[in-house]
Protein backbone atom coordinates (compact mmCIF):
# COMPACT_ATOMS: atom_id res chain seq x y z
CA UNK A 1 0.00 0.00 0.00
CA UNK A 2 1.35 3.13 -1.28
CA UNK A 3 2.07 5.60 1.54
CA UNK A 4 1.67 9.41 0.87
CA UNK A 5 3.77 12.60 2.54
CA UNK A 6 1.08 15.90 3.49
CA UNK A 7 1.60 18.98 1.82
CA UNK A 8 2.54 22.02 3.48
CA UNK A 9 0.04 24.17 4.46
CA UNK A 10 -1.37 27.29 2.29
CA UNK A 11 -1.52 29.63 5.23
CA UNK A 12 1.65 28.58 6.90
CA UNK A 13 3.76 29.64 3.56
CA UNK A 14 1.37 32.62 2.81
CA UNK A 15 1.24 34.23 6.20
CA UNK A 16 4.41 36.03 5.72
CA UNK A 17 2.68 38.20 3.12
CA UNK A 18 0.51 40.33 4.91
CA UNK A 19 3.12 40.55 8.03
CA UNK A 20 5.12 41.76 5.08
CA UNK A 21 2.85 44.01 3.93
CA UNK A 22 1.75 45.74 7.22
CA UNK A 23 5.36 46.11 7.53
CA UNK A 24 6.01 47.86 4.50
CA UNK A 25 3.11 50.00 4.89
CA UNK A 26 4.16 50.60 8.68
CA UNK A 27 7.38 51.61 7.62
CA UNK A 28 6.27 53.97 4.70
CA UNK A 29 3.80 55.14 7.07
CA UNK A 30 6.80 56.44 9.57
CA UNK A 31 8.97 57.72 6.89
CA UNK A 32 5.90 59.68 5.52
CA UNK A 33 5.57 60.90 9.34
CA UNK A 34 8.96 61.38 9.41
CA UNK A 35 9.65 63.21 6.64
CA UNK A 36 6.53 65.76 6.97
CA UNK A 37 7.47 66.41 10.63
CA UNK A 38 10.97 66.98 9.76
CA UNK A 39 10.23 69.72 6.73
CA UNK A 40 7.42 70.86 8.55
CA UNK A 41 10.11 71.97 11.51
CA UNK A 42 12.64 72.83 8.86
CA UNK A 43 9.70 75.29 7.39
CA UNK A 44 9.31 76.72 10.74
CA UNK A 45 12.65 77.34 11.63
CA UNK A 46 13.19 79.04 8.21
CA UNK A 47 10.70 81.09 8.40
CA UNK A 48 11.57 82.66 11.79
CA UNK A 49 15.44 82.80 10.72
CA UNK A 50 14.12 84.78 7.44
CA UNK A 51 12.10 86.62 9.35
CA UNK A 52 14.81 88.13 12.05
CA UNK A 53 17.66 87.92 8.61
CA UNK A 54 14.57 90.27 7.46
CA UNK A 55 14.47 92.62 10.57
CA UNK A 56 17.96 92.66 11.65
CA UNK A 57 20.05 92.91 7.79
CA UNK A 58 17.46 92.91 4.66
CA UNK A 59 15.57 96.06 5.66
CA UNK A 60 18.05 97.96 7.64
CA UNK A 61 20.06 97.64 4.77
CA UNK A 62 17.84 98.95 2.35
CA UNK A 63 17.20 101.45 4.42
CA UNK A 64 21.18 102.52 4.44
CA UNK A 65 20.42 102.35 0.74
CA UNK A 66 17.62 104.88 0.38
CA UNK A 67 18.81 107.24 2.51
CA UNK A 68 22.03 107.14 0.33
CA UNK A 69 19.40 108.25 -2.24
CA UNK A 70 17.99 110.57 -0.04
CA UNK A 71 21.05 112.32 0.90
CA UNK A 72 21.13 112.84 -3.52
CA UNK A 73 17.93 113.95 -4.26
CA UNK A 74 16.43 115.01 -1.26
CA UNK A 75 18.77 116.48 1.04
CA UNK A 76 20.44 118.45 -1.12
CA UNK A 77 17.68 121.49 -1.05
CA UNK A 78 18.62 121.52 2.36
CA UNK A 79 22.54 122.40 2.05
CA UNK A 80 20.93 124.77 -0.61
CA UNK A 81 18.86 126.71 1.96
CA UNK A 82 21.34 127.02 4.36
CA UNK A 83 23.93 128.33 1.60
CA UNK A 84 21.11 130.65 0.59
CA UNK A 85 20.58 131.73 4.45
CA UNK A 86 24.11 132.48 4.72
CA UNK A 87 25.08 134.28 1.70
CA UNK A 88 26.44 137.54 2.19
CA UNK A 89 24.37 139.08 -1.01
CA UNK A 90 21.11 138.22 0.70
CA UNK A 91 22.10 139.20 3.87
CA UNK A 92 23.95 142.84 2.88
CA UNK A 93 20.90 143.13 0.30
CA UNK A 94 18.89 143.23 3.10
CA UNK A 95 20.65 144.96 5.13
CA UNK A 96 20.59 148.07 2.91
CA UNK A 97 17.22 148.29 2.64
CA UNK A 98 16.13 146.36 -0.01
CA UNK A 99 16.29 149.23 -2.54
CA UNK A 100 16.37 147.04 -5.67
CA UNK A 101 13.53 144.21 -5.77
CA UNK A 102 15.15 143.50 -9.46
CA UNK A 103 18.76 142.26 -7.66
CA UNK A 104 16.78 139.42 -5.47
CA UNK A 105 14.68 138.46 -7.78
CA UNK A 106 17.40 137.96 -10.13
CA UNK A 107 19.12 136.10 -7.27
CA UNK A 108 16.75 133.93 -6.61
CA UNK A 109 16.09 133.18 -10.56
CA UNK A 110 20.03 132.40 -10.99
CA UNK A 111 19.45 129.76 -7.61
CA UNK A 112 16.59 128.00 -9.61
CA UNK A 113 18.77 128.01 -12.77
CA UNK A 114 22.06 126.52 -11.03
CA UNK A 115 20.55 123.96 -8.76
CA UNK A 116 17.83 122.75 -10.83
CA UNK A 117 15.18 123.85 -7.70
CA UNK A 118 11.65 123.80 -8.64
CA UNK A 119 11.24 126.92 -6.78
CA UNK A 120 12.88 129.52 -5.09
CA UNK A 121 12.43 132.49 -2.35
CA UNK A 122 12.80 135.16 0.13
CA UNK A 123 10.35 136.85 2.47
CA UNK A 124 11.80 139.48 4.51
CA UNK A 125 11.23 140.50 7.76
CA UNK A 126 11.74 144.10 7.45
CA UNK A 127 8.92 144.89 4.52
CA UNK A 128 7.14 141.38 5.20
CA UNK A 129 7.70 141.25 1.09
CA UNK A 130 7.90 137.77 -0.55
CA UNK A 131 10.33 137.76 -3.12
CA UNK A 132 10.33 134.85 -5.74
CA UNK A 133 11.79 134.58 -9.47
CA UNK A 134 9.33 136.04 -11.41
CA UNK A 135 8.52 139.04 -8.91
CA UNK A 136 7.41 140.16 -5.52
CA UNK A 137 3.96 137.89 -5.31
CA UNK A 138 2.46 139.73 -1.66
CA UNK A 139 3.02 140.74 1.40
CA UNK A 140 2.74 138.27 4.08
CA UNK A 141 0.49 139.04 7.04
CA UNK A 142 -0.17 137.22 10.38
CA UNK A 143 -4.08 136.85 10.00
CA UNK A 144 -3.65 134.89 6.37
CA UNK A 145 -3.96 131.44 7.20
CA UNK A 146 -1.76 130.83 3.92
CA UNK A 147 1.03 133.12 6.02
CA UNK A 148 0.93 131.05 9.03
CA UNK A 149 4.02 129.21 7.87
CA UNK A 150 6.69 132.37 7.90
CA UNK A 151 5.39 133.29 11.39
CA UNK A 152 6.09 129.94 12.84
CA UNK A 153 10.00 129.54 11.07
CA UNK A 154 10.29 133.00 12.99
CA UNK A 155 9.45 131.87 16.08
CA UNK A 156 11.62 128.47 15.32
CA UNK A 157 14.56 127.90 17.71
CA UNK A 158 15.63 125.19 15.07
CA UNK A 159 17.40 126.76 11.89
CA UNK A 160 14.89 125.41 9.34
CA UNK A 161 12.08 123.26 9.13
CA UNK A 162 10.56 121.57 6.49
CA UNK A 163 6.90 121.76 5.61
CA UNK A 164 4.17 121.11 2.76
CA UNK A 165 1.95 123.99 1.19
CA UNK A 166 0.74 124.82 -2.28
CA UNK A 167 2.95 126.84 -4.64
CA UNK A 168 1.12 130.23 -5.19
CA UNK A 169 3.30 130.91 -8.04
CA UNK A 170 3.31 127.45 -9.40
CA UNK A 171 -0.26 126.79 -10.15
CA UNK A 172 -0.85 126.39 -6.17
CA UNK A 173 0.84 123.01 -6.27
CA UNK A 174 1.36 120.83 -3.47
CA UNK A 175 5.07 121.74 -2.55
CA UNK A 176 8.01 120.30 -0.23
CA UNK A 177 9.20 123.74 1.29
CA UNK A 178 12.64 124.01 3.01
CA UNK A 179 12.17 127.22 5.27
CA UNK A 180 15.22 128.60 6.06
CA UNK A 181 16.16 131.64 8.76
CA UNK A 182 17.99 134.11 7.47
CA UNK A 183 20.31 135.93 10.62
CA UNK A 184 22.51 138.82 10.05
CA UNK A 185 25.98 139.44 10.97
CA UNK A 186 24.65 139.79 14.72
CA UNK A 187 22.11 137.23 15.14
CA UNK A 188 19.20 139.47 14.37
CA UNK A 189 16.71 137.76 12.66
CA UNK A 190 16.33 139.16 8.41
CA UNK A 191 13.83 136.61 7.28
CA UNK A 192 13.25 133.49 5.31
CA UNK A 193 14.86 131.86 2.13
CA UNK A 194 15.13 128.50 0.49
CA UNK A 195 13.87 126.46 -2.34
CA UNK A 196 11.17 124.22 -3.12
CA UNK A 197 10.42 120.71 -4.22
CA UNK A 198 7.56 119.60 -6.58
CA UNK A 199 5.46 117.19 -4.23
CA UNK A 200 4.73 115.06 -7.69
CA UNK A 201 8.72 114.77 -8.23
CA UNK A 202 9.30 113.95 -5.03
CA UNK A 203 6.56 111.14 -5.52
CA UNK A 204 7.96 109.93 -8.82
CA UNK A 205 11.45 109.45 -6.65
CA UNK A 206 9.81 107.43 -3.74
CA UNK A 207 7.90 105.44 -6.32
CA UNK A 208 11.30 104.67 -8.10
CA UNK A 209 12.68 104.10 -4.98
CA UNK A 210 10.04 101.43 -4.51
CA UNK A 211 10.23 99.89 -7.52
CA UNK A 212 14.54 99.62 -7.45
CA UNK A 213 14.32 98.15 -3.65
CA UNK A 214 11.28 95.55 -3.62
CA UNK A 215 10.08 97.42 -0.42
CA UNK A 216 7.14 99.56 0.26
CA UNK A 217 8.26 103.57 1.86
CA UNK A 218 6.87 105.98 3.82
CA UNK A 219 8.05 109.07 5.36
CA UNK A 220 7.17 110.26 8.53
CA UNK A 221 7.28 113.54 10.44
CA UNK A 222 7.71 113.53 14.35
CA UNK A 223 3.84 114.05 14.82
CA UNK A 224 3.02 110.74 13.76
CA UNK A 225 1.66 112.24 10.09
CA UNK A 226 2.35 109.96 6.67
CA UNK A 227 3.75 112.77 4.39
CA UNK A 228 4.98 111.28 1.46
CA UNK A 229 3.79 107.67 0.87
CA UNK A 230 4.88 104.71 -1.95
CA UNK A 231 2.21 102.42 -3.68
CA UNK A 232 1.03 99.19 -3.18
CA UNK A 233 0.09 97.76 0.01
CA UNK A 234 1.55 100.38 2.34
CA UNK A 235 0.56 103.37 4.44
CA UNK A 236 -1.08 106.44 2.59
CA UNK A 237 -2.38 109.64 3.23
CA UNK A 238 -3.09 110.30 7.77
CA UNK A 239 -1.52 109.53 10.51
CA UNK A 240 0.38 106.18 11.68
CA UNK A 241 -2.09 106.06 14.86
CA UNK A 242 -4.87 105.31 11.98
CA UNK A 243 -3.18 102.94 10.41
CA UNK A 244 -4.19 99.68 11.23
CA UNK A 245 -2.76 97.04 13.39
CA UNK A 246 0.44 100.33 13.34
CA UNK A 247 -1.88 102.23 15.63
CA UNK A 248 -0.97 100.46 19.18
CA UNK A 249 2.74 100.98 18.22
CA UNK A 250 2.54 104.30 16.63
CA UNK A 251 3.46 106.01 20.20
CA UNK A 252 6.61 103.72 21.25
CA UNK A 253 8.09 103.74 17.46
CA UNK A 254 8.21 108.16 17.40
CA UNK A 255 9.45 108.04 21.12
CA UNK A 256 11.98 105.45 20.09
CA UNK A 257 12.56 106.23 16.48
CA UNK A 258 15.43 103.61 14.79
CA UNK A 259 14.33 100.21 15.21
CA UNK A 260 12.40 96.80 13.82
CA UNK A 261 8.78 96.65 14.29
CA UNK A 262 6.39 93.78 13.04
CA UNK A 263 2.28 94.78 12.83
CA UNK A 264 -0.75 92.92 11.61
CA UNK A 265 -2.60 94.55 8.95
CA UNK A 266 -5.50 92.76 6.84
CA UNK A 267 -4.45 89.61 7.75
CA UNK A 268 -1.03 89.79 6.70
CA UNK A 269 2.38 89.94 9.27
CA UNK A 270 4.24 93.48 8.12
CA UNK A 271 8.19 93.73 9.03
CA UNK A 272 9.19 97.14 9.42
CA UNK A 273 12.33 98.95 9.95
CA UNK A 274 12.98 102.70 10.90
CA UNK A 275 15.01 105.31 10.52
CA UNK A 276 14.93 108.73 11.53
CA UNK A 277 16.38 111.53 8.75
CA UNK A 278 17.92 114.62 11.01
CA UNK A 279 18.47 116.41 7.51
CA UNK A 280 14.62 116.10 6.93
CA UNK A 281 13.16 115.64 10.67
CA UNK A 282 11.17 112.99 9.22
CA UNK A 283 11.36 108.99 9.75
CA UNK A 284 11.89 106.85 6.86
CA UNK A 285 9.43 103.97 7.12
CA UNK A 286 10.71 100.23 4.89
CA UNK A 287 8.20 97.25 5.63
CA UNK A 288 7.61 94.16 3.45
CA UNK A 289 4.62 91.94 4.11
CA UNK A 290 5.65 88.42 5.58
CA UNK A 291 3.58 86.85 2.63
CA UNK A 292 6.02 87.93 0.17
CA UNK A 293 9.44 87.61 1.62
CA UNK A 294 8.17 83.18 2.38
CA UNK A 295 6.42 83.01 -0.63
CA UNK A 296 9.89 81.22 -1.68
CA UNK A 297 9.90 79.02 1.04
CA UNK A 298 6.32 78.23 0.89
CA UNK A 299 6.63 76.81 -2.46
CA UNK A 300 9.82 75.26 -1.40
CA UNK A 301 7.70 73.84 1.40
CA UNK A 302 5.39 72.10 -1.14
CA UNK A 303 8.27 70.93 -3.25
CA UNK A 304 10.16 68.72 0.00
CA UNK A 305 6.35 67.53 0.84
CA UNK A 306 5.84 66.32 -2.79
CA UNK A 307 9.90 64.65 -2.94
CA UNK A 308 10.50 64.45 0.75
CA UNK A 309 13.71 64.38 2.74
CA UNK A 310 16.60 64.71 -0.18
CA UNK A 311 15.07 67.45 -1.48
CA UNK A 312 14.56 69.51 1.88
CA UNK A 313 18.38 67.91 3.06
CA UNK A 314 19.30 69.56 -0.11
CA UNK A 315 17.42 72.72 -0.13
CA UNK A 316 18.13 73.40 3.05
CA UNK A 317 21.89 72.45 2.82
CA UNK A 318 22.38 74.60 -0.25
CA UNK A 319 20.52 77.67 1.30
CA UNK A 320 22.33 77.60 4.40
CA UNK A 321 25.76 77.31 2.65
CA UNK A 322 24.66 80.26 0.24
CA UNK A 323 23.35 82.77 3.09
CA UNK A 324 26.58 81.53 5.25
CA UNK A 325 28.67 82.87 2.66
CA UNK A 326 26.78 85.80 1.86
CA UNK A 327 26.27 87.13 5.48
CA UNK A 328 30.49 86.65 5.74
CA UNK A 329 31.05 88.76 2.74
CA UNK A 330 28.53 91.06 3.99
CA UNK A 331 30.54 91.29 7.43
CA UNK A 332 33.69 91.85 5.46
CA UNK A 333 32.23 94.32 3.45
CA UNK A 334 30.46 96.45 5.84
CA UNK A 335 33.37 97.27 7.60
CA UNK A 336 36.41 98.10 5.79
CA UNK A 337 37.31 99.87 2.73
CA UNK A 338 38.81 97.52 0.38
CA UNK A 339 41.28 99.81 -1.58
CA UNK A 340 42.55 101.49 1.49
CA UNK A 341 42.45 98.93 4.94
CA UNK A 342 41.08 101.64 6.41
CA UNK A 343 37.26 101.32 8.61
CA UNK A 344 34.11 102.14 5.87
CA UNK A 345 31.60 105.11 6.59
CA UNK A 346 28.86 102.36 7.96
CA UNK A 347 31.23 100.87 10.35
CA UNK A 348 32.29 104.10 11.20
CA UNK A 349 28.22 105.30 12.15
CA UNK A 350 28.23 102.66 15.16
CA UNK A 351 32.12 103.81 16.16
CA UNK A 352 30.84 107.62 16.70
CA UNK A 353 28.19 107.41 17.91
CA UNK A 354 30.07 104.95 20.60
CA UNK A 355 32.94 107.66 21.04
CA UNK A 356 30.56 110.31 21.50
CA UNK A 357 28.74 108.53 24.33
CA UNK A 358 32.22 107.54 26.01
CA UNK A 359 33.88 111.21 25.84
CA UNK A 360 30.22 112.49 27.42
CA UNK A 361 30.18 109.96 30.17
CA UNK A 362 34.15 110.86 31.04
CA UNK A 363 33.52 114.78 30.31
CA UNK A 364 36.51 114.66 28.15
CA UNK A 365 36.30 116.41 24.64
CA UNK A 366 36.05 115.09 21.59
CA UNK A 367 36.93 116.16 17.87
CA UNK A 368 36.29 114.92 14.10
CA UNK A 369 38.58 115.72 11.51
CA UNK A 370 37.08 115.62 7.37
CA UNK A 371 39.92 115.60 5.22
CA UNK A 372 39.74 116.39 0.92
CA UNK A 373 42.79 114.85 -1.32
CA UNK A 374 42.44 118.05 -3.69
CA UNK A 375 41.91 118.36 -7.47
CA UNK A 376 41.66 114.48 -7.35
CA UNK A 377 39.68 114.04 -10.43
CA UNK A 378 42.79 115.75 -11.96
CA UNK A 379 45.42 113.17 -10.73
CA UNK A 380 42.97 110.43 -11.99
CA UNK A 381 42.39 112.11 -15.23
CA UNK A 382 46.02 113.20 -15.86
CA UNK A 383 47.66 109.89 -14.29
CA UNK A 384 44.87 107.71 -14.40
CA UNK A 385 42.67 105.32 -12.06
CA UNK A 386 45.46 103.29 -11.07
CA UNK A 387 48.02 106.32 -9.85
CA UNK A 388 45.18 108.00 -7.92
CA UNK A 389 44.33 104.56 -6.25
CA UNK A 390 47.60 104.61 -5.32
CA UNK A 391 47.16 107.94 -4.13
CA UNK A 392 44.82 107.26 -2.35
CA UNK A 393 46.22 104.23 -0.27
CA UNK A 394 49.53 106.06 0.14
CA UNK A 395 47.11 108.94 1.44
CA UNK A 396 45.53 106.96 4.07
CA UNK A 397 48.96 104.80 5.49
CA UNK A 398 50.21 108.45 6.00
CA UNK A 399 47.14 109.17 7.96
CA UNK A 400 47.36 106.45 10.13
CA UNK A 401 51.01 106.44 10.52
CA UNK A 402 51.06 110.37 12.20
CA UNK A 403 47.25 109.25 14.20
CA UNK A 404 47.46 107.81 17.57
CA UNK A 405 46.47 104.19 18.06
CA UNK A 406 43.20 105.09 20.12
CA UNK A 407 42.56 107.94 17.22
CA UNK A 408 40.01 106.31 14.29
CA UNK A 409 40.02 106.92 10.77
CA UNK A 410 38.32 105.82 8.16
CA UNK A 411 37.35 106.27 4.28
CA UNK A 412 34.37 108.37 4.18
CA UNK A 413 33.77 108.38 0.76
CA UNK A 414 35.44 108.84 -2.67
CA UNK A 415 38.69 110.93 -1.89
CA UNK A 416 37.34 112.09 1.71
CA UNK A 417 38.39 110.69 5.04
CA UNK A 418 36.82 110.92 8.36
CA UNK A 419 39.04 110.81 11.57
CA UNK A 420 37.28 110.12 15.20
CA UNK A 421 39.92 111.92 17.15
CA UNK A 422 39.18 111.24 21.59
CA UNK A 423 40.50 113.22 24.57
CA UNK A 424 41.34 116.70 22.10
CA UNK A 425 40.18 119.83 21.84
CA UNK A 426 39.39 121.91 19.14
CA UNK A 427 42.81 123.82 19.46
CA UNK A 428 44.96 120.89 19.88
CA UNK A 429 43.21 119.23 16.87
CA UNK A 430 43.55 122.11 14.34
CA UNK A 431 47.31 121.60 15.10
CA UNK A 432 46.91 118.05 14.63
CA UNK A 433 45.07 118.79 11.43
CA UNK A 434 47.59 121.13 10.17
CA UNK A 435 50.46 118.35 10.95
CA UNK A 436 48.45 115.71 8.56
CA UNK A 437 48.21 118.65 6.04
CA UNK A 438 52.10 119.13 6.06
CA UNK A 439 52.69 115.62 6.24
CA UNK A 440 50.61 114.69 2.89
CA UNK A 441 51.91 118.23 1.41
CA UNK A 442 55.79 116.91 1.85
CA UNK A 443 55.57 113.71 0.98
CA UNK A 444 57.91 113.10 -1.55
CA UNK A 445 57.19 109.83 -2.65
CA UNK A 446 53.14 111.02 -3.34
CA UNK A 447 54.34 114.04 -5.21
CA UNK A 448 57.14 111.75 -7.26
CA UNK A 449 53.81 109.87 -8.21
CA UNK A 450 52.01 112.94 -9.33
CA UNK A 451 54.92 114.73 -10.56
CA UNK A 452 53.70 117.26 -8.34
CA UNK A 453 52.34 118.38 -4.63
CA UNK A 454 49.27 116.39 -3.24
CA UNK A 455 47.74 118.39 -0.78
CA UNK A 456 44.60 118.52 1.06
CA UNK A 457 42.10 120.81 2.66
CA UNK A 458 40.70 119.55 6.16
CA UNK A 459 37.53 120.81 8.06
CA UNK A 460 37.79 120.40 12.19
CA UNK A 461 35.07 120.25 14.41
CA UNK A 462 34.72 119.95 18.47
CA UNK A 463 31.91 117.81 20.26
CA UNK A 464 29.77 120.51 21.39
CA UNK A 465 26.86 119.69 24.27
CA UNK A 466 23.80 117.84 23.28
CA UNK A 467 25.12 117.80 19.80
CA UNK A 468 24.33 114.93 17.54
CA UNK A 469 26.76 113.01 15.35
CA UNK A 470 25.16 114.40 12.34
CA UNK A 471 25.17 117.67 13.09
CA UNK A 472 28.84 117.26 14.13
CA UNK A 473 30.43 115.39 11.22
CA UNK A 474 28.24 118.62 9.19
CA UNK A 475 30.12 120.97 10.67
CA UNK A 476 33.38 119.33 10.01
CA UNK A 477 32.54 119.06 5.96
CA UNK A 478 31.18 122.15 6.05
CA UNK A 479 34.46 123.28 7.63
CA UNK A 480 36.11 121.64 4.55
CA UNK A 481 34.52 123.14 2.16
CA UNK A 482 35.63 126.79 3.32
CA UNK A 483 38.60 125.78 3.36
CA UNK A 484 38.53 124.66 -0.34
CA UNK A 485 36.83 127.91 -0.69
CA UNK A 486 39.72 129.62 1.02
CA UNK A 487 42.38 128.17 -1.75
CA UNK A 488 42.45 124.34 -0.94
CA UNK A 489 45.49 122.58 1.03
CA UNK A 490 44.54 124.52 4.78
CA UNK A 491 42.52 123.80 7.46
CA UNK A 492 39.26 125.56 9.16
CA UNK A 493 37.60 124.95 12.31
CA UNK A 494 33.62 124.44 12.12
Amino acid sequence: METRMPSPKPSARNASIPRKRVLLLGLSLLLCVGFFSTTLISYHVSRSSIRESILTQELPLTSDNIYSEILKDLVRPVFISSMMASDTFLRDWTLRGERDPSEMVRYLREIMARYGAFTSFFVSEATRNYYHPSGVLKTVHEDEPLDAWYFRVRRLMEPYEINVDPDLANRNLLTIFINYRVLDYRGNFLGVAGVGLAMDSVRSALRAYQQRFGRTISFVDTTGRIVLYGNGEGMEAGNIDEVPGLRDQARLILAQGAGSYQYVRNGDTHLLNVRFIPELKWFLFVEKTEGEALAGIRHTLYVNLAVCAFVTLLVVGITGLVLSRYQVRMEELATTDKLTGLLNRQSLDVLLHQAITRARRAGTPLSVLLADVDHFKSINDTYGHLVGDEVLRRVAANLREHLRESDTVCRWGGEEFLMIVQDCDATAALLLAEKLRKAIADNLDLAERTTGQVTMSLGVAELQPKESAETLVGRADAAMYAAKDAGRDCVRLG
